[in-house]
């Protein structure tokens, strides 16, 4: 008897797993049969989509939400669906696009127009990702221009620091004790002592 399977992949930058989760329960999935993976989608090696490969078997039923959960760019989307439908023999439900259904239409023409469908989907998706890349990247070197820096601010020395130093290279106090002084970790002591000495010998 043939089986139906859901895959649902979230990365940090898309957590619409309860909207994947909702769309498996909604077509009577087993749970035991939803595979979930929780990893960026820099590469394609993901623990649960390859535990569910060995699983699947010739007219097996497997539901994704949208093609792009099947990989990050048109290439890979192209080769997993050829993988899962012609080596493996499984059928692929996209339940954001009905038109991508391999139960239907399995004549010719059937077969034409999904695969048609599939190309350009897949195709808009890597077009999406690259867009959305180079709009992060503008945005970024944009508000670099305007002066706004990212990562963790930087802390202030405080008005005392050379005082502290001084003290601490004297043997007056400990290490331990300027940077408590200091309300600074050891390792950020050392490198606002030698960036404080690098401009001081500029």
């Amino acid at each position: 008897m043939e089986n139906i399977y859901g895959y649902i992949r979230v990365s940090s930058t898309d957590q619409n797993e309860e909207r994947q989760y909702f769309a498996m329960q909604s077509k009577a999935i087993p749970e035991k049969h939803i595979y979930i993976d929780k990893q960026s989608g820099k590469d394609f090696n993901r623990p649960q989509y390859k535990r569910l490969i060995k699983k699947l078997k010739q007219g097996d039923l497997l539901y994704v939400l949208s093609i792009d959960r099947l990989g990050r760019n048109y290439e890979e989307i192209q080769n997993q669906w050829r993988i899962l439908t012609k080596e493996l023999g499984v059928d692929i439900c996209v339940i954001d696009m009905p038109l991508l259904d391999t139960r239907n239409g399995k004549d010719l023409m059937g077969t034409f127009i999904a695969d048609l469908v599939l190309q350009i989907l897949s195709f808009v998706s890597q077009s999406e990702h690259e867009n959305i890349k180079t709009r992060q990247a503008q945005g970024i070197a944009a508000a670099k221009a305007k002066g706004t820096i990212f990562g963790r601010p930087a802390i202030s020395l405080p008005d005392d620091f050379r005082q502290v130093v001084q003290a601490w290279e004297k043997k007056e106090i400990s290490i331990h004790r300027a940077v408590e002084q200091c309300h600074m970790s050891e390792a950020t002591f050392y490198r606002r002592l030698r960036e404080l000495r690098n401009r001081q010998t500029e």
